[in-house]
């Protein structure tokens, strides 16, 4: 299958507002991933982890800020106004109050890379096939080439931590909570949208876009391709967990 030709530099067709839009939240959301994982880092720093752990979270930290530069580099290509910061209370993790380092460290790894980064590999091919405008095809060629190490990334984060003396209470975290982090990543690739979401057009699938329908078909087959096998693998069962987050937030919209 040839790839599409990329539109030369200078006559990408012009960007409408929903492009902007969307460019603009993927370099804020980089930069965020960025400071997500560098704090991340510094917990693992905390924890003692491998010394190949610690050097991989900080390739993915320089990783995330040059997917936030060529991110930036489409927005502004498309038009875009400057962007404002980031509240500064979203660029760093959280941790509840008096629970063990592991707990904190398996929470943002599972819902970070082993849920995020694990979709937004099979996201970006998507994103990426009909893209012909040249700024966004290079980020986007940059970003699924980073991807699957930061989902190898936060795999081997959990499975250090279930090789811990702690392993028991890791596991059951994580079983407690995966229903929530489904659920939250269901409102965001498979929101429910009152009158429905406008497809996206030819001329912004050119530019990355892609209608929303894509992105809930593309998690449903991670779950079964991905998420329930590597769970399975680590004792969880990520199909129930799916069936949990199905029933809250059928009895949230009732």
């Amino acid at each position: 299958m040839t790839e599409p030709a990329c539109t030369p530099e200078g006559s990408a067709a012009v960007a409408s507002s929903a492009v902007v839009r969307e460019w603009g939240r993927r370099v804020h959301a980089e930069y965020r991933s960025a400071a997500i994982t560098h704090h991340l880092t510094l917990w693992l720093i905390q924890l003692g982890a491998a010394p190949d752990v610690l050097e991989e979270g900080l390739r993915i930290v320089a990783d995330e800020l040059a997917h936030a530069e060529l991110s930036h580099a489409v927005h502004v290509e498309a038009g875009g106004p400057p962007l404002p910061p980031l509240p500064r209370e979203l660029l760093g993790l959280t941790r509840v109050k008096g629970e063990p380092l592991e707990a904190a460290i398996a929470r943002a790894a599972v819902e970070v890379f082993c849920l995020g980064e694990t979709v937004a590999v099979p996201l970006f091919k998507e994103l990426r096939a009909p893209c012909v405008v040249g700024s966004a095809r290079r980020a986007f060629d940059r970003i699924l080439r980073d991807e699957v190490r930061h989902r190898e990334f936060g795999w081997r984060v959990l499975d250090d931590l279930l090789a811990l003396p702690c392993a028991d209470e890791v596991c059951a975290l994580v079983v407690r909570e995966l229903p929530a982090r489904f659920g939250r990543l269901r409102r965001s690739y498979a929101p429910e949208v009152e009158g429905g979401v406008p497809e996206v057009i030819e001329a912004d699938a050119a530019w990355g876009l892609m209608p929303m329908g894509n992105y809930a078909r593309v998690l449903g087959a991670t779950l079964e391709r991905e998420y329930v096998p590597w769970f399975a693998a680590r004792g969880i069962d990520a199909r129930a967990a799916w069936h949990d987050a199905t029933a809250l937030i059928e009895r949230r919209s009732g």
